[in-house]
């Protein structure tokens, strides 16, 4: 075996974790770098497929991703090579390829931004493999067999590669990431900015898959455009000047009929789309994004001379990757003569909402209604097992970096092992934050195959005073074997999820330090909500509110609506069973919208906290419905 450390500054890849640690960053990074591969095939005049299959198998606690082409793959000296790279050697850098990974750390912020995980390629014939995993002391290593060997036949057939190409896989683990359901996968691929010209020359699929066999495929991925009409172009030819030089772009915009685009986020659909050869590198509307006129213009800017200059090392991209650089010179031009182009269009679209602003007002108040309505008749899956951390005194802006670690958390949320291979599951535990007459109560859910020593049963808290962590040593017999493993305290909760797959890694991968700055985990925590009680709050006062002090859910029986369907008691009756789901869907999906968009500083947005709770509902709200109609 050659283990080796990651050849980065160890401080670039924690920053680049932190920063990408989604599903779908790290499909952009992915899906782009077969892009690229392909394009590389293509200069040299070889046919190629153009196919890019990801794979998602989820689970409650984590998942596995893995993005599979039929493109060149790599040499065993590449593969290596590629765990080097900086921007400078990066083919966004020298102008050749597209996405966003022009400074040379994608695969390995993608990896480990997730979790962990390995990269199989096939090259001429033979098999590299190398897996990428943090050492005990936090470190990033990789791993990578010392030599390539020849590929067999049954190699071909377990990673879906007829002649040359890569498979990437990774394990996710981090408990930062919001593990996705199958359909949100296939919906972010479709609509993300950075993959949209990808999906038109590339044939991208999304298989789901349930204990390593595939069970739904989603056909081809594509981005649908709103219905509209087109106000300049399509690609309108314009110009700007720098340094005495002249340099072309060409210019689409289009006004989306009666449809609600998204403004913000890699899902955006309202903005111009900035295309430069095959990298896509912003989205936004230049001198006047976020101003009023523009909700519902978009289309693409296509400038080839962005990348030419991002190749000559000018800084066309900000340091962060948050789109163009304005304050470059060369950019500054390039945004006035776009934004004098769309000027005009802008103007006509304030000038209609200045004669139209009551009756638009007043539509959109309606339209708002109905909205929110059919969101709640159609939200999807809440999950009421959230055990999201707040402290009775807590601040939002404060979420991040709380002052103490959780009274109880696994080592990892999600431990992805093979068979018959022991490893060790790890409960840490602070006595200090727990009743001194406090019992752990621990429950297991084990498949047949899967064994624990010792057998877990309730423990009193006190005699962890001197040794606050428990530790057990867990095998599974076969694939597929599976179990969760939950434990209760007071009002505090761990959770952790075990899967045995044949194809699994055998390293210890949960270092001690996993994630360098202290945030709030999402697989322990205090519970959020407690219990719900019917209360007088006044009549002033909403239906139902949220008290972060006792944890509850408050409802408040002086409330009209709420006072037509409780009886003397305090007892709501049958018949209001769909206002019950109404109010706790709205207390609920409130407070989360609120801790999350603390999370990424956003507290006084209030375009993002209803964007938030917008989405809160549509994951959440079905099962929030469905729990009272059950009962």
């Amino acid at each position: 075996m050659a283990i080796n450390a990651i050849p980065v500054d160890q401080r670039v890849i924690d920053i680049d974790s932190r920063r990408f640690a989604s599903i779908e960053k790290a499909l952009v990074e992915l899906v782009t770098n077969s892009d690229d591969s392909y394009a590389r095939l293509e200069r040299r005049d070889k046919d190629v497929s153009g196919r890019i299959l990801v794979q998602y198998e989820r689970h409650k606690r984590g998942a596995l991703l893995t993005v599979v082409d039929q493109a060149e793959g790599m040499s065993f000296e590449r593969a290596c090579l590629i765990l080097s790279y900086g921007g400078a050697h990066s083919s966004l850098a020298n102008g050749l390829a597209g996405g966003r990974g022009y400074f040379g750390r994608g695969l390995k912020q993608a990896i480990f931004g997730l979790g962990y995980g390995w990269l199989e390629t096939i090259h001429h014939g033979k098999l590299s493999r190398i897996e990428l995993f943090r050492a005990e002391n936090g470190g990033y290593l990789y791993d990578d067999g010392g030599h390539d060997r020849p590929a067999t036949d049954r190699d071909r057939e377990r990673l879906g590669i007829a002649e040359d190409g890569t498979r990437v896989a990774i394990v996710i683990e981090n408990p930062q990431v919001s593990i996705s359901h199958f359909g949100s996968v296939v919906h972010s691929l479709s609509n993300n900015i950075y993959l949209r010209d990808v999906l038109i020359r590339r044939y991208v699929e999304v298989a789901h898959l349930n204990n390593g066999k595939e069970i739904e495929r989603s056909g081809r991925v594509q981005f649908e455009e709103p219905p509209s009409v087109v106000l300049i172009g399509p690609e309108m030819q314009g110009q700007f000047q720098h340094e005495k030089h002249t340099y072309p772009f060409t210019l689409t915009l289009k006004r989306a009929l009666d449809v609600e685009l998204t403004p913000r986020g890699d899902e955006r659909t309202n903005g111009l789309v900035v295309l430069s050869g095959m990298a896509v590198l912003d989205c936004q509307l230049f001198d006047y994004e976020n101003q009023v006129g523009t909700e519902y213009l978009f289309g693409t800017v296509r400038c080839p001379a962005l990348v030419e200059k991002l190749g000559q090392g000018v800084a066309v991209i900000s340091d962060e990757r948050a789109g163009l650089n304005p304050k470059d010179p060369f950019v500054a031009a390039f945004y006035k003569a776009v934004s004098r182009m769309i000027a005009p269009c802008v103007m006509a679209e304030q000038e209609k909402l200045r004669h139209l602003e009551r009756a638009s007002t007043s539509g959109r108040t309606t339209h708002m209604i109905e909205h929110l309505l059919a969101r709640m008749n159609r939200a999807a899956i809440h999950d009421l097992g959230i055990t999201v951390p707040p402290s009775p005194d807590h601040q939002l802006h404060d979420v991040e970096e709380p002052e103490h670690p959780a009274a109880l958390r696994f080592s990892t949320p999600f431990y992805y092992r093979k068979p018959d291979h022991p490893f060790h599951v790890s409960l840490l535990v602070d006595p200090g934050q727990l009743a001194d007459d406090a019992t752990l109560s621990i429950e297991t859910t084990l498949s047949a195959g899967l064994t624990m020593d010792p057998v877990p049963g309730a423990l009193p808290v006190i005699v962890l005073r001197d040794n606050p962590r428990l530790q057990w040593t867990v095998s599974g017999a076969s694939p597929g074997d599976h179990g969760e493993i939950v434990v209760r305290a007071g009002n505090y909760l761990a959770w952790c999820e075990i899967v045995i797959a044949e194809h699994a890694s055998g390293h210890s991968h949960h270092a001690k330090g996993h994630v360098t700055r202290r945030r709030l985990p999402r697989d322990h925590g205090e519970v959020m909500f407690t219990g719900y009680e019917f209360r007088y709050l006044g009549k002033d006062m909403d239906r139902a509110v949220y008290s972060p002090e006792e944890r509850k859910i408050l409802i408040n029986t002086a409330a009209p609506t709420v006072q037509l369907y409780v009886d003397g008691r305090g007892n709501f009756r049958d018949s209001a069973r769909l206002l019950l789901a109404e109010l706790f869907m709205d207390v609920i999906s409130d407070e989360l919208a609120r801790y999350r968009i603390a999370r990424s500083g956003q507290n006084n947005d209030v375009d993002a906290f209803h964007a938030a709770k917008r989405e809160i509902i549509r994951r959440y709200g079905s099962d929030i419905h469905l729990s009272f109609q059950s009962g």
